[in-house]
């Protein structure tokens, strides 16, 4: 942990308790009680009143008044923070969230409640594999660097690949990362499982004025169609927390029936197919044929 990391680290401890010994700051970020020492000192001179307290159960502690000027979040604030970042740390690159989650850990109250709110996600397996993939594209986002890379597409082409990289976007399962492909000299978007024998180089660049324009134009969404569909009770909290109750109604004493709106394409067929038995389209006609010859595309792939 570097210096600046380190005296915030030692701030928000100090903000939460009353006195911390030596002892515990050298054991906490692993260095000598010199080094503590000269953290506090310089942290002094930087006008954080600081007081040193003499004794078997001496060490360091804050002013009062400092800490009541500078909590501009209450607990409760806090709280909500920590639980986001909690539940998220599985998918979110897990070494910089942990050091994030500690700062705000050490401004809550220590009567504030604990654990009401809990997120959980898989940890997938795959998910550890791309890791290293999200830091070194972070890094060259901050540092503004290149990067190359080996990437297939969702056809199997294999292409090689240098980009200036502006952002790494998480959707629903996956991540991408979003920049300028030198190669086909237009913004891209690549997703991260496809990309291979990733290096970030000493190239740097600097960021296109039209990037914003191009940020806008990305986030443009697939022109989506509004299909009538039977499901099974079984699967109507899925389509509550999707769509919403208003999406639903009564249809038979086995079945509600469903408007929702889906893209007309291979990305809304899968979702569809992945309720199996338990959902039926009826209406649009056409959009009923396109989905029949997706699932009679994927069926003769096992007769």
């Amino acid at each position: 942990m570097e210096k600046v990391e380190r005296l915030i680290s030692i701030i928000m401890i100090l903000l939460k308790k009353d006195v911390v010994s030596t002892r515990e700051f050298v054991e906490l970020f692993n260095v000598s009680k010199r080094t503590i020492l000269r953290d506090m000192e310089t942290l002094s001179l930087s006008n954080i009143p600081i007081y040193s307290v003499t004794g078997v159960h001496g060490g360091y502690g804050m002013m009062d008044e400092y800490k009541v000027d500078k909590r501009l979040l209450s607990s409760s604030d806090l709280e909500n923070i920590l639980t986001a970042l909690g539940g998220l740390e599985q998918i979110l690159i897990s070494e910089e969230v942990e050091i994030t989650i500690k700062k705000i850990e050490a401004m809550v109250s220590p009567l504030a409640p604990k654990g009401s709110i809990q997120l959980s996600f898989y940890d997938w397996e795959g998910r550890a594999e791309i890791r290293q993939t999200l830091r070194t594209c972070q890094e060259a986002i901050v540092k503004r660097r290149l990067v190359s890379f080996d990437y297939i597409d969702k056809n199997g082409t294999a292409t090689k690949r240098a980009v200036e990289p502006y952002q790494l976007h998480f959707s629903e399962m996956s991540w991408y990362l979003k920049g300028f492909c030198l190669q086909r000299m237009g913004y891209r978007t690549f997703k991260l499982s496809r990309i291979d024998q990733l290096n970030m180089n000493e190239q740097t660049f600097s960021p296109r004025d039209d990037l914003l324009e191009q940020e806008q134009e990305a986030s443009y969404q697939p022109e989506l169609v509004a299909v009538k569909a039977l499901i099974s009770p079984g699967i109507k909290d899925q389509f509550i927390e999707r769509y919403g109750r208003k999406s639903m109604e009564t249809y038979s004493s086995d079945y509600l029936l469903a408007t929702i709106h889906v893209p007309q394409n291979s990305n809304g067929f899968q979702f569809l197919a992945s309720f199996g038995t338990d959902l039926e389209i009826i209406e649009p006609k056409t959009y009923v044929e396109e989905f029949r010859d997706y699932l009679n595309k994927m069926m003769k792939k096992y007769t």
